[in-house]
């Protein structure tokens, strides 16, 4: 029977109820109503229907192709009026104009669903709008920064060849550009005085520790040549005495090499880091008061006013930058000659005394002025080099 039914699905059209079963009287109705709702839609050569078997619990798939005529669309009103409060069909069946069966119906509710959500894209796509807005934002915080940057650079460079070539005005201060060149002329000679420091410790230096290996040679001769035992102690004494002044010695020109680095490497330096910047300043004032006074002698129309009164503002902002700075390079002017002459008279008499009491022979006094100026000697038997003495 089931054989009979198949052979007959290949010449004509099978309609299916709900329940799966062989179609009867009141199918040939419905089949006469679908005939009234049928549109143009999507073909159904390429479709399968998902049905009970026939006459058993026993489940197949009867091929479409051989159906033929036009496609339908489900008409959801007259699927309401004809079942009543039967359960409405899966969406995938509603596209395809397919009203599928109970067994169909309940697998496809079984089945997990693997279709994401709508909501999921919007918000996917929430954080990467922030992000490129954000990216946005930084970008044009750059071209910004970078088209300032170019347009203050443009102003300096033309009003440094204006000054140079004598077609610029320039805002000068007599009383402290002297003093400027002062500073730049004694640091060039204190650098001087630094650098020969040095070679006079590394030299001194090395005759201590020539003093130490002559006064070793000596004490060791002394004790392998009787007949000139005394003549090799009393040298080698000598020498041990001189290497040990020698030390305190080199201790006070160590110090005196320190103090006067830093007053050159790091007080006169920041000033003259302060008064580089202030003469950028300088420059960059000009360069903004001689823009203003090119477009104070112009036309007087509405973009040249608007273009006026923000060259009033970018000059104001420079000159309370450059007034500030004026003054800073004052004040540190100030208060680096005050330092200078401090610092200077106390290395300057610790040099001189410790010098003085070595060459003389006076160890008493030698001593006396380290502890005066708070010298602090290497450790007995160091024979390295203070890092000073390594440069």
């Amino acid at each position: 029977m089931t054989d009979s039914i198949l052979s007959k699905a290949a010449t004509m059209e099978i309609p299916i109820n709900s329940n799966g079963d062989s179609r009867t009287a009141e199918d040939d109705g419905l089949e006469q109503d679908l005939q009234q709702v049928m549109v143009s839609g999507p073909n159904l050569n390429e479709t399968s229907i998902v049905s009970g078997g026939y006459g058993g619990a026993a489940e197949g798939i009867i091929p479409t192709s051989s159906i033929k005529g036009p496609a339908i669309r489900f008409n959801p009103e007259y699927f309401d009026r004809r079942c009543g409060s039967a359960p409405k069909p899966d969406i995938r069946s509603k596209s395809r104009g397919i009203t599928p069966s109970h067994s169909a119906t309940s697998r496809i509710a079984n089945q997990p669903g693997h279709y994401p959500a709508p909501s999921m894209h919007h918000s996917n796509s929430n954080p990467s709008m922030m992000s490129e807005e954000a990216t946005r934002g930084v970008a044009v915080e750059k071209f910004d920064s970078v088209k300032k940057w170019s347009i203050n650079t443009y102003k300096c460079t033309k009003q440094m060849f204006s000054e140079r070539f004598g077609r610029g005005t320039k805002t000068v201060d007599l009383e402290l550009e002297a003093q400027i060149d002062v500073l730049r002329e004694t640091k060039m000679k204190y650098e001087h005085i630094l650098r020969l420091a040095r070679e006079l410790t590394n030299h001194f230096y090395n005759m201590v520790q020539t003093q130490q290996a002559l006064g070793d040679t000596f004490a060791d001769l002394s004790q392998k040549s009787p007949e000139l035992q005394d003549e090799f102690g009393y040298n080698a004494e000598t020498q041990r005495l001189l290497c040990k002044n020698g030390e305190t010695l080199l201790g006070a020109i160590n110090f005196f090499v320190s103090s006067i680095n830093t007053l050159v490497n790091k007080t006169m330096e920041d000033t003259l880091l302060t008064i580089k910047m202030y003469e950028n300043a300088r420059l960059e004032f000009d360069a903004y008061r001689t823009d203003l006074e090119e477009l104070s002698v112009g036309p007087r129309d509405a973009a040249a006013m608007v273009r006026i009164e923000i060259a009033q503002q970018q000059y104001q902002i420079h000159k309370d930058k450059y007034e500030r700075l004026h003054s800073d390079v004052s004040i540190k002017l100030k208060f680096l000659e005050e330092n200078k002459v401090k610092v200077m008279h106390k290395q300057l008499l610790l040099f001189h005394n410790a010098v003085s009491a070595y060459f003389a022979g006076n160890q008493q006094q030698l001593e006396q002025t380290l502890r005066q100026f708070n010298v602090k000697l290497k450790p007995p038997g160091s024979d390295k080099p203070s890092w000073l003495e390594e440069q």
